[in-house]
């Protein structure tokens, strides 16, 4: 598989502000990338680069093998959905989707051709006549798509294109993405600040933080193997429960709270202050008050199949717990809870990197 885009080293700077800083990556052919990351990461920007509408600082942009830094936004052959639906309202849906082939002078059966492909494709054929004014937010941005679409173009690239959309719509939006995706076959490269549409949409995720890359793989990979905190922290709702304390050996790590948990890490790791992460289904509840800690239960949601546990430790520190279950609870009672030693993860150091476990060493 030949690569569809690659970033080598590339920087942006506004002023004396630099955003990005020296990003490499390679996105291949068919792929489904996402851009994920909290507001200000800099993933739009990235994106931006790579449509041509803002130029890199320094480093290289190619497109299939060719460098495109000093080519044209129009000429990259690439289309871009935004955040915003930005149709014309004046135009029917039929005129919004031909508009920009007619700039190219394409000859009008061709034009026809491609609007109706790309409306049945998006089950819009029946609104062809309408005006965006008379549709619904996920009927815009279906136009939206299928103004991409009907360029044919080498990459598609989402600006964050759920956003406006209320909870429902994003859901359907969603599945009707990726199924476009397997039906087209062309490379996407989508950007989002919602770790949901990374996790449920992407062939792989590039976790961004303050202009750099985290991390970068398989939605799983990176929500069973986090390379340090804040990407442990960032993917899975509700958040990964973290847990100060001190390394007191190869096997264990005594916590804050009061705990001491057994953590077989690798040899070599020395004792040093540490962070416990686990997440918030890995744990195991006791209402009798047996495990091998007890918390203070002080909230619950109970949402039918799913019951989430809000508790204390003596200290203060919170443990958020996920049961794939209904449980009778009070606010104020004490529930033992028992640790997966299986699912449990460390970080250490300045930058919180994850330290091996020997059972991950493989």
């Amino acid at each position: 598989m030949t690569a569809a885009l690659e970033l080598k080293g590339i920087c942006k700077s506004w002023a004396e502000v630099e955003v990005i800083h020296g990003i490499d990556l390679t996105v291949d052919e068919g792929e489904f990338v996402v851009f994920v990351g909290p507001s200000g990461c800099g993933k739009s920007t990235l994106l931006r680069l790579i449509a041509g509408l803002d130029d890199p600082t320094a480093g290289d942009i190619l497109l299939s093998g060719k460098r495109v830094n000093a080519v044209p936004a129009s000429e990259r052959g690439l289309s871009m959905v935004f955040q915003s639906y930005a149709l014309y309202p004046h135009m029917s849906v039929r005129a919004n989707l031909s508009f920009g082939l007619e700039n190219l002078r394409m000859p009008r059966a061709e034009i026809a051709r491609r609007v109706m492909e790309a409306a049945k494709l998006l089950q819009i054929d029946m609104l062809l006549d309408r005006r965006p004014g008379q549709l619904s937010g996920g009927q815009r941005q279906r136009v939206a798509i299928g103004r991409a679409i009907v360029r044919e173009p080498l990459i598609f690239l989402f600006d964050e294109p759920l956003s406006n959309l209320d909870a429902e719509l994003r859901l359907q939006m969603r599945v009707e993405i990726s199924n476009l995706h397997r039906a087209l076959g062309n490379t996407m490269i989508y950007v989002t600040h919602d770790q949901v549409e990374a996790m449920t949409m992407a062939d792989r995720i590039v976790v961004l933080r303050a202009g750099r890359i985290e991390q970068v793989g398989r939605p799983l990979d990176l929500y069973n193997r986090p390379a340090n905190r804040f990407v442990a922290g960032f993917l899975g709702a509700p958040q990964m429960n973290f847990l100060r304390g001190t390394i007191a050996g190869a096997g264990t790590m005594a916590l804050d709270c009061g705990a001491i948990v057994n953590v077989p890490l690798a040899a070599g790791v020395d004792a040093q202050p540490a962070t416990l992460g686990l997440r918030p289904e890995s744990i195991a509840v006791s209402l009798d008050g047996t495990g091998d800690m007890t918390v203070t239960v002080q909230n619950y949601e109970q949402l039918g199949a799913i019951t989430y546990i809000y508790t204390t430790f003596p200290n203060g520190e919170t443990l958020t717990v996920q049961q794939s279950r209904q449980i009778p609870l009070r606010r104020g009672q004490q529930i033992g809870v028992t640790f997966d030693a299986d699912s449990l993860h460390v970080f250490a150091g300045e930058d919180e990197t994850a330290l091996m476990l020997k059972e991950r060493q493989t």
